[in-house]
């Protein structure tokens, strides 16, 4: 009677539960031969230290080929080793035996959602910031120092400091941690709690496996390797070997990479802090670089496709038993691109700035499917040029423009011309005007180009960004459809831009000098190039309510800017790959035949039939030859 409690189950040791675990992904992530070829891989490269066979840190960056010159192998083994540990914080860094790099494998590859319910992508990254993190109360501390000082300069009331604390320009003070504590500890380990709940076993996490992303920081150093190395990898297949982009990396390309690397890391506001807080990391992510990560799937991949190995071979059995299959494992074989992932560069465009746009534009959007439509230094800087060019592509297009600020007080007529056309009210530029930095801003135009003398055109899928000298995103916004303008004088505005309504035109109006509505009014969010294609202003008050929203930048909020530029570079890039731009070039030829037709219609050449349809077509004559009328 006594002994019935004996037949509960026991706990498990947290050695069986990562045993369970990585079963339990093992049978239902990966197909028999995805599972044989990560055996292979494993097997061929691993060391043996007392009885335990694992993985290195120099065999995980000879086998991903991670390159030297980046830097990036420790920070990678890092994650592995804390990822390895899943869902067990407590116990990394692990050492990267076959379970604990197959757990790595399935949650970079995102097939833990055969296992485990919970696979939102916030909860995904979530897991890849804490393999980042380091937990250094001191440096947290002095962190929330500043918040906190920051505060209490600007805060009148509880409601006025959390505003202003949101709006610090150190751009952490949306660390500023929320009352409620233990509930929000909690809701972080999401994951943590779903893959204990499918071995039943939550008595684990109650027992002290919490582990809070609120009291850690990413080192800005590691992330900058990181990032340079996603930029490199963003275009990569599943079976296609980073050595065909290593084998490139030359000092220029590294120098370019580490440029763009600084560039989105500005987005989190590392200038005056020593890392990236969970809270500034979440709102960056998931509001500018929503793909930022996505290169780690097919590098990962690398995993499940051996290059030699041999399903006829016979599996060890009692009468052989030292019989075993070992093939001699190398990372995936090159694959020969059908096409280039670029065609060609451009002043702007290059490898390096793709990449960047593949964090926020999904790369299959991209990659191999780009086609160079206009270039202001090759088609010249004209509405014209561009009308032509970019007009007839059927399929979204990406407007890219770089330059350099203008100065507060201009320095010629034309400096002068465009500044009185501006309201007079000027806000600050977002760099100092003493800094000589490149800015580049774009545009994704999901519609086909056309005149907008009535209303404006794009839909809700359209996106304004800047690329440079800081990684930002300006969604489209409900309030407003003015996205985007093609306007010749006398429509007002004169030129091309976003997010600025196109006044009602009346008969009135036209009948004014241009001067009696010279003056553009930007919207809150909003980009402009006037109709010489010489000079921009891009716009940015805090308080929105345009067609883009304003920056989600924790570094950016609540602040006002205007930068007007010079242009130096304009360009747009057609998206869709060969069929859109064949029907492009079918459109080209026809308009190109049309105009040789009007050119050589000319009477008196002795073609008696072209004369004669002239002049049915001016009235002159009936069909019968007859004079059409009197004249």
């Amino acid at each position: 009677m006594g002994q019935g409690g004996s037949t509960e189950a026991p706990h498990l040791s947290i050695e069986q539960l990562n045993h369970t675990l990585a079963q339990r992904f093992q049978k239902k992530s990966y197909t028999p031969i995805e599972v044989y070829c990560f055996n292979s891989v494993f097997r061929s490269l691993t060391d043996t230290e007392s009885g335990v066979r694992y993985w290195s840190e120099s065999t995980l960056c000879r086998f991903l080929e991670l390159p030297d010159a980046l830097g990036v192998g420790p920070v990678l083994f890092q994650m592995a080793s804390y990822l390895g540990a899943f869902p067990f914080p407590s116990q990394a860094p692990a050492i990267l035996t076959y379970e604990a790099l197959l757990k790595v494998v399935t949650i970079l590859t995102e097939r833990y959602g055969t296992v485990i319910k919970k696979r939102g992508r916030e909860i995904w990254l979530r897991e890849l910031y804490r393999s980042l993190a380091v937990y250094d109360k001191g440096v947290r501390l002095s962190i929330e120092d500043k918040e906190e000082e920051e505060g209490e300069k600007t805060a009148t009331t509880a409601a006025a400091a959390a505003a202003a604390a949101a709006g610090s320009s150190q751009g952490f003070a949306i660390d500023a941690p929320d009352d409620g504590g233990e509930d929000e500890d909690d809701d972080d380990d999401e994951l943590v709690l779903a893959a204990l709940e499918s071995m039943d076993s939550i008595d684990v996490f109650k027992h002290g496996e919490q582990s809070d992303v609120h009291h850690s920081i990413i080192p800005t150093d590691n992330f900058l390797k990181l990032v340079e190395l996603l930029l490199l990898i963003a275009p990569i297949d599943a079976q296609q070997s980073l050595s065909s982009y290593t084998g490139k990396l030359t000092e220029e390309r590294v120098e370019e990479l580490r440029q763009t690397a600084n560039v989105i890391l500005s987005a989190f506001g590392v200038e005056n802090n020593p890392g990236v807080t969970y809270r500034t990391f979440d709102a960056v992510v998931s509001s500018s670089l929503p793909f930022l990560f996505d290169g780690l799937n097919p590098l990962f991949e690398h995993f499940l496709f051996a290059k030699d190995f041999d399903l006829s071979k016979r599996k060890p059995d009692a009468d052989h038993p030292s019989i075993e299959p070992h093939p001699i494992v190398h990372p995936p074989t090159p694959v020969t691109d059908p096409e280039p992932i670029l065609q060609e560069a451009g002043e702007i465009l290059n490898l390096t700035v793709l990449s960047q746009l593949s964090f926020f534009i999904k790369g299959t959007n991209l990659f191999r499917r780009l086609r160079p439509l206009y270039s202001g230094n090759k088609h010249g800087f004209s509405m014209g040029s561009f009308e032509k060019q970019c007009f007839h592509w059927r399929a979204p297009t990406i407007l890219l423009v770089s330059g350099r600020l203008l100065p507060t007080t201009p320095s010629n007529a034309r400096e002068r011309a465009f500044a009185d056309a501006l309201p007079p009210k000027r806000y600050p530029s977002s760099v100092p005007e003493s800094s000589d930095a490149n800015i580049t801003f774009g545009a994704y135009i999901p519609a086909q180009w056309k005149l907008t003398h009535k209303g404006c055109f794009g839909d809700a899928s359209t996106i304004l960004f800047q690329l440079s000298p800081t990684h930002d995103i300006f969604s489209a916004s409900p309030y407003s459809t003015d996205y985007v303008y093609f306007n010749r004088s006398p429509t007002h505005p004169a030129g091309l831009g976003f997010g600025t309504a196109v006044p009602h035109q009346s008969s009135a109006q036209h009948h004014h000098t241009p001067n009696s509505h010279a003056k553009l009014r930007p919207s809150p969010i909003s980009l402009h190039l006037d109709d010489a294609l010489e000079f921009g202003v891009f716009t940015h008050l805090a308080e929105g309510g345009g067609s883009f929203h304003p920056s989600r930048l924790p570094c950016r909020r609540d602040k006002n800017w205007q930068d007007r530029f010079e242009i130096d570079a304009l360009e747009v890039w057609g998206c869709g790959g060969d069929e859109v731009a064949e029907a492009q070039r079918r459109e080209w030829a026809f308009q190109e035949r049309e105009a040789e037709a009007r050119r050589r219609i000319n009477l008196g050449t002795g073609d008696v039939d072209a004369d004669r349809e002239l002049l049915k077509m001016a009235g002159i004559i009936s069909d019968q030859g007859h004079s059409g009328g009197s004249i």
